[in-house]
């Protein structure tokens, strides 16, 4: 939109209107990511099917990446203290609001959150929002600046008489506004006034998942569809292999003389029994079935189970390939892949951190004058995989007193704090020395006074 054409002293609700009906050709294609994460995929929509399997790989693959790119809190370094900063993200619920961004991320390709202060208070508060109701608007320059940002919802009318009334929350670099919207090209209501939100830029944040902001899952639609087909199939196949039709070759069930010694004939035999006993010379019986070849279904199902896998570069926790204590190297080649789509979204999620951190330090030294310095934070992420803690201790016990304890504690999975964790282990050493010296009477070092040995003191003979 260009930049020009906007006011954000006076919000024009028709071209509010007009990107509103351009995101819901958007919003269909969120609706279908969404529906195929909780289950409800195409493949219940086929009526011609009796058996309708959903092998919900999409949650599979949602749950484990987001679970490995942001399963761990987010941390931040920094060289002056940065303790009212973290302590104000701790207190808004930041840790949440980026395990639900990140399935988020994983799930539409996007994310969005709402940083505003908790009522009567001064305390700030992250809410996570939903991309299928959230839109940012940039302007049409080459740096594509934020220009303000939409959260709506339609209000229809019961009687379906009246034109869909959206409910829009209308974010600008330094007002908020909330009105209606009519779905109509006629007039629109007066413009409310806006109220101002106390940041120097709009409060609402965009994480990408990639570049084209695409899901982790959505390129492997037709391959789950078809992995449900097939087992949808093999179900139906089993159920008639059960139910196959007897054929009788040479005799009629109704003959009369194909009876046992008790007088049964064999259609009241094969119904009381199941057996088929006592058939004419000649006769014979079997079972119309269809071919059902097991191994080359199975084949299809693992070929298009691992293509799932590969195309997404999720790997199947499950497989037998992760069994076993392995090393970390070994890890980290299973895990290639991941890797490096997670470094991909890290890279896109710091872009977004970067603007949550200026909005709480902004607030800070607004609402309580401490100033905070956010150039030189470093957000450090953790991936939440097993650790070969054997492994590892040997790593820093050969390279202890080579690299800085601080470097080296910062490796140890179980180490949350490695600050404090530095200065518990210099504390602990400095103890342990006094205590030897104390246990050996090494005692200081310095000399007695003069007088612990004088004559007067009668400590030696004269």
């Amino acid at each position: 939109m260009p930049r020009d054409d906007w006011d954000e002293t006076n919000p024009d609700k028709q071209a509010i209107l007009k990107i509103i009906h351009k995101h819901q050709t958007e919003v269909r294609r969120l609706k279908k990511l969404k529906d195929y994460y909780v289950g409800a995929h195409k493949i219940l929509q086929d009526e011609g099917r009796e058996n309708k399997l959903v092998c919900n790989h999409a949650k599979d693959i949602s749950d484990t990446a987001s679970s490995y790119f942001i399963g761990n809190p987010v941390s931040y370094k920094a060289e002056p203290d940065i303790t009212p900063l973290t302590d104000a993200l701790e207190n808004a619920g930041a840790d949440e609001a980026d395990g639900d961004n990140g399935l988020n991320l994983s799930i539409y390709g996007r994310a969005y959150e709402y940083v505003y202060p908790e009522e009567g208070s001064t305390a700030l508060v992250i809410k996570t929002l939903e991309p299928e109701n959230t839109i940012k608007v940039y302007d049409d320059t080459i740096e594509q600046r934020e220009l303000f940002d939409i959260y709506y919802y339609p209000k229809k009318d019961d009687s379906d008489k009246r034109p869909t009334v959206y409910m829009a929350t209308i974010l600008t670099r330094h007002y908020r506004y909330e009105m209606r919207i009519l779905d109509t090209s006629g007039p629109q209501e007066p413009v409310p006034p806006g109220v101002p939100h106390n940041f120097e830029e709009s409060p609402i944040i965009e994480y990408q998942n990639n570049k084209l902001a695409m899901g982790d899952f959505e390129l492997q639609i037709p391959l789950i569809d078809a992995y449900n087909a097939l087992m949808s199939d093999r179900i139906t196949d089993k159920e008639q292999f059960i139910d196959a039709i007897l054929a009788l070759y040479g005799f009629m069930l109704s003959d009369d003389d194909a009876v046992d010694e008790d007088g049964r004939t064999v259609a009241q035999k094969l119904k009381e029994d199941r057996i088929v006993d006592g058939l004419p010379k000649d006769a014979r019986a079997e079972y119309l079935t269809r071919t059902f070849d097991e191994a080359g279904v199975e084949l299809l199902r693992k070929a298009i189970e691992q293509d799932i896998h590969k195309f997404s570069h999720i790997p199947c926790m499950t497989d037998e390939a992760f069994a076993g204590n392995v090393s970390g190297v070994a890890m980290e080649f299973k895990l290639l892949g991941m890797e490096n789509i997670t470094k991909i979204k890290t890279r896109y999620y710091k872009k977004g951190l970067r603007k949550r951190l200026r909005l709480f330090a902004y607030w800070l030294q607004k609402s309580r004058s401490i100033t905070v310095d956010v150039t030189g934070i470093t957000p450090t992420f953790t991936r939440a995989l097993p650790k070969n803690l054997l492994e590892i201790s040997q790593i820093i016990a050969n390279l202890w007193g080579k690299v800085s304890k601080k470097t080296l504690l910062s490796q140890v999975p179980f180490v949350d704090n490695v600050e404090d964790e530095v200065a518990a282990v210099e504390k602990e050493a400095e103890e342990a020395a006094k205590q030897q010296q104390a246990m050996f009477g090494l005692g200081s070092n310095s000399p007695p006074p003069d007088d612990e040995y004088s004559p007067k003191s009668g400590n030696v003979d004269e």
